[in-house]
């Protein structure tokens, strides 16, 4: 990934029928709090951590750099988007350089099964392909994580191989970058 050092951060905040995509601020500090304290969300990340550490650790304007956006549903916060540079140590990898951009998602447990992280992945990909035009972008879940694996297959992600990782099998696809006519050019695996 040339990468989002390349590209002017933040953008302007990115609305789609129901939600914003915009930048972190103070006001999103609690629901950032409760989204790593939440047992239900740890489930899918290995663990959620101790609401006192959080407080302790979480700066008063959390997240706040490229690539992550703070998802909001009628001015509240319910979840976050990013973009993230894939770990070179990480399995998983779709080019040589091992340097692609990796969609990740969390969200509070209230808002989850209402379509809102496929509506603010779509719109952060859609942000992605016009910023960085022709970089691939990958996505890691857990094959346990039904959900995560309808929602990969839902905006275009194509199996590239599976692994284990973090004590559980891992599914590793690619999202290849979207051509001037508007489709998917063909993907590369090596």
């Amino acid at each position: 990934m040339t990468g989002l050092g390349t590209v002017a951060w933040p953008p302007a905040p990115i609305r789609t029928e129901r939600l914003v995509l915009r930048e972190s601020e103070a006001r999103d500090r609690a629901e950032f709090i409760e989204l790593f304290a939440s047992p239900e969300v740890g489930t899918h990340l290995g663990g959620s951590r101790p609401r006192d550490d959080l407080e302790r650790a979480v700066p008063e304007v959390p997240g706040r750099r490229p690539g992550l956006f703070v998802v909001e549903l009628d001015g509240t916060m319910i979840g976050m988007t990013t973009l993230d540079r894939r770990a070179a140590e990480r399995p998983g990898h779709v080019g040589p350089d091992a340097d692609e951009a990796e969609l990740g998602y969390l969200f509070l447990p209230r808002a989850w099964g209402r379509g809102y992280a496929a509506e603010a992945c779509a719109a952060a990909l859609d942000w992605f392909a016009d910023a960085l035009p022709g970089e691939p972008v990958v996505l890691c879940t857990r094959t346990a994580n039904d959900r995560a694996m309808r929602l990969a297959a839902r905006l275009g992600f194509a199996e590239v191989e599976r692994f284990e990782e973090h004590g559980a099998e891992q599914w590793f696809g690619v999202r290849s970058p979207v051509s001037p006519s508007g489709r998917s050019a063909p993907a590369s695996a090596g």
